[in-house]
């Protein structure tokens, strides 16, 4: 039997289908149709459009039903299914389950005068949780378009979130969401409840909100309908998801407390295992609920592979990899950020990305970006063990930016700790690992230890960490000068 991870991220949607030892059976990729446009909107502001990530989840599932066939398999081998995708985005969806406008993403920060209002309102909750409302988190959001599209906020039945809309569109049933999805939209995650300031303070009715549960739970099956559309056998179990960066941890490998991982994809996600809360008071960290009662401790920048997408588009990035060598360590000091605002390491609406020094050409530059990454990973590890956490000599790590070797080489000089990239680092590996967590095994820790399968492990440069070392304390102090603290 089989279990399917499908992963709906920024840029496109990815499937993966693997046994209960982790062997991938079947994948597929495919990018949303419409390319995010962000230069048409207001500074700051993000949104996509939902069927784009429907169109292209159901293309990657029809794929791996090819694949599946091909290779002698059945659809109906497929045990269940989760979906993974974008932490704070928020959808707003009729009763027929339909979107009544466009998603507000993730890295939108439209929301920063909504965010403070959620930290006064529902300030038990924020030191309860030791998690206070950024402008990059759902409830904000919310809050804005009741504020600013009141009749928006009329006809949406619920607020949901992008994985919760892909299930869905698998089940029919549009009203469900996950502890890891709810709590940047002000889910109580030890009291397993909406609090009351959500209606009582800022007059958003819970009954707009989705009945939340543990991440690998069945909450449905596929329905004739989307298996008609899709190849799936109708009836397949769907279990609540994560967010991306959740499932990129849980394909890490990194399972047991004090564990840590750095998911690269458009944005930069760090998370580890813990056995309790770790607090921040300025709201940098938040922590996601294990299913098997740990702490999940960590956070997302806004910098991240996002910075290459942009500034290196129609390049071919094998090739640039292939020069880093060259040019590491560079004498440039690059803060990655390619639009407004930051969240992590430090909270700033209005902070750029800037470049310190001349490049020698478009491959110095390259390798700097690669850099800067890995100097906001460093800051992020450091703030972590400041607060209170334990982060070991090594950090595991996933998604696209885990795809080269020579960024984490980088990276590993930078932080001056091993590096330990899985045999697959998609988040889509991760989401399968929690659709077979009650299905195939008892529990997630079991899922993970039997699916995940090491990969390479990258070690500090010697000849560069004392270089790396005194190159971040530049870009501390760059950061330093400009407020970013």
């Amino acid at each position: 039997m089989y279990a399917l991870g499908l992963d709906v991220g920024t840029q496109g949607a990815k499937a993966l289908v693997c046994d209960g030892e982790g062997n991938v059976v079947a994948q597929a990729a495919e990018p949303f149709a419409t390319p995010t446009n962000v230069e048409l909107l207001p500074p700051g502001w993000s949104e996509q459009n939902p069927a784009d990530w429907w169109n292209a989840a159901a293309g990657c599932l029809r794929s791996v039903v090819d694949e599946l066939r091909e290779a002698g398999h059945s659809p109906s081998d497929v045990k269940a299914i989760s979906v993974d995708s974008t932490s704070g985005t928020v959808v707003a969806l009729d009763k027929s389950g339909s979107p009544v406008r466009a998603a507000i993403m993730y890295n939108d920060t439209r929301a920063t005068a909504e965010a403070e209002e959620c930290n006064s309102a529902g300030v038990l909750l924020t030191e309860k949780l030791a998690c206070k409302f950024a402008a990059s988190f759902a409830l904000p959001k919310i809050l804005w378009i009741k504020r600013n599209e009141p009749q928006v906020f009329e006809d949406a039945s619920v607020f949901g979130h992008a994985a919760d809309y892909i299930v869905g569109r698998l089940t029919g049933n549009f009203r469900i969401s996950d502890t890891s999805n709810t709590l940047k939209t002000g889910y109580d995650l030890i009291d397993r409840r909406w609090p009351d300031f959500i209606e009582s303070a800022l007059g958003i009715p819970t009954h707009k909100l989705p009945q939340v549960v543990t991440p690998g739970l069945t909450v449905g099956e596929v329905t004739k309908e989307c298996s008609r559309e899709t190849g799936l056998a109708g009836g397949t179990a769907v279990a609540a998801g994560v967010t991306d960066g959740t499932a990129g941890f849980l394909a890490s490998g990194a399972v047991k407390v004090g564990d840590w991982n750095s998911t690269i994809g458009t944005t930069l996600v760090v998370r580890g295992v813990s056995t309790r809360l770790i607090k921040d008071p300025l709201g940098r960290i938040y922590n996601h609920a294990h299913p098997q009662g740990y702490w999940l401790p960590g956070g997302a920048s806004n910098s991240g592979a996002e910075c290459l997408e942009k500034l290196f588009h129609g390049r071919s990035l094998a090739e640039l990899n292939a020069y880093v060598p060259q040019y590491a360590p560079t004498s440039l000091i690059v803060y990655p950020l390619v639009r407004a605002g930051e969240r992590l390491p430090f909270v700033n609406p209005d902070a750029e990305g800037f470049i310190i020094g001349e490049p020698r050409d478009s491959r110095d530059l390259y390798s700097a970006y690669l850099e800067g990454v890995g100097y906001v990973e460093r800051w992020c590890l450091e703030l972590l063990a400041e607060l209170g956490a334990e982060v070991g000599d090594a950090v595991y790590t996933t998604g696209g930016g885990a795809k080269s070797i020579e960024w984490i080489q980088i990276r590993a000089s930078i932080l001056n700790k091993r590096v330990i990239k899985p045999k697959s680092t998609e988040c889509a590996m991760g989401t399968a690992v929690v659709a077979a967590s009650k299905t195939l095994f008892p529990d997630l820790e079991s899922a993970a230890c039997a699916m995940v399968k090491s990969g390479e492990e990258v070690e500090p440069n010697p000849a560069y960490v004392e270089a790396y070392d005194q190159r971040y304390q530049a870009f501390r102090d760059v950061c330093a000068r400009r407020g970013y603290r």
